[in-house]
């Protein structure tokens, strides 16, 4: 069986998501969709896709089309998931699924009546750097006591990955955070039980914090700090500092070290080191064998609960 998934959204992850679906066997590049027609027929092209769109609608009525892939800009995500799930498309949403937690819920409640397969990009849980901790914590090898985690960029103006004007803002909170409170609950197998938060000064122009420090706590007293920036002139990331009971690591992209920096082999751990390319596998592969996904909607929605409470504590 082959999937026809649609790439919609054509900026710097819809391009990460179409060269990680060249590389699935069983999935094919069936269409793809953006808001400008010029670019999405210069995409279709390169890719072999089919057809192009621009109407969202008319894309999901294509009797061939099994899954869509949303890279669109986050305002869009919560009626793009609801009419792909109602038009009865599979969904791979990227992060955040939705601008609120009413939004999130409700794609949750739908995805639960549709039984469609319906999972955010929540890319952390497919590294293979992080799914080597993973693998040592379901072994009982290892036990996170805290995680220590930075994500710095350099963003003083509105530009994606490829240095591109945005039609949308980013948000530290509700885009990158949203990776590391998801990850720590994941990986920990607990629930936030405490979240604490503080942001320095929004930015004039766009209108967000451009700095943020935030504290979580599980319930059994497992800790993380992660320290947010959009104003860091160096390198630039998310580092991730696992400490626990039998080892340290060190996570920066798909390398991983130990505490003392001796490199740690997680080739392989997975049938590639492309986070993107695995997540997108795991839609592909759950859409085949008809199950919930790793990084499911239903399964992620507490990471949101936790970003909403930061979120009101931020709005005083």
């Amino acid at each position: 069986m082959t999937v026809n998934i649609a790439v919609v959204g054509l900026g710097a992850f819809g391009h990460k998501h179409l060269d990680a679906l060249t590389q699935i066997l069983d999935a094919k590049i069936q269409y793809v969709a953006h808001s400008k027609m010029d670019i999405a027929k210069e995409v279709a092209a390169k890719y072999g896709a089919k057809a192009a769109f621009t109407n969202y609608s008319e894309l999901l009525a294509q009797d061939d089309l099994d899954g869509v892939v949303l890279a669109t800009p986050t305002q869009m995500h919560h009626a793009q998931t609801l009419e792909a799930l109602r038009a009865g498309k599979h969904v791979m949403v990227e992060i955040p699924m939705a601008d609120s937690l009413a939004g999130m819920q409700e794609i949750v409640d739908v995805q639960k009546e549709t039984g469609l397969v319906a999972m955010a990009g929540h890319t952390r849980r497919f590294n293979p750097s992080h799914q080597f901790v993973h693998n040592k914590i379901s072994a009982g090898e290892f036990a996170i006591q805290q995680m220590d985690v930075q994500t710095y960029f350099f963003r003083r103006t509105n530009a994606n990955a490829l240095g591109q004007a945005r039609s949308w803002t980013d948000h530290l909170l509700w885009h990158h955070a949203a990776h590391t409170v998801d990850l720590f609950q994941y990986q920990t197998g607990e629930k936030i039980v405490k979240a604490n938060a503080i942001q320095g000064p929004k930015h004039p122009e766009l209108g967000i914090a451009m700095d943020m420090s935030i504290q979580l706590q599980t319930e059994t007293g497992k800790i993380c700090t992660l320290s947010l920036s959009f104003n860091n002139d160096g390198p630039i990331g998310t580092f991730f500092r696992y400490i626990g009971d039998t080892n340290t690591y060190i996570a920066r992209y798909d390398d991983l070290v130990d505490g003392k920096e001796n490199p740690i082999d997680v080739s392989n751990v997975a049938v590639s080191m492309n986070g993107i390319e695995l997540q997108d596998r795991e839609f592909v592969a759950a859409i085949k064998e008809k199950r919930e996904p790793n990084s499911s909607v239903g399964q992620v929605l507490p990471c949101y609960v936790v970003l909403d409470a930061l979120q009101q504590q931020l709005a005083y």
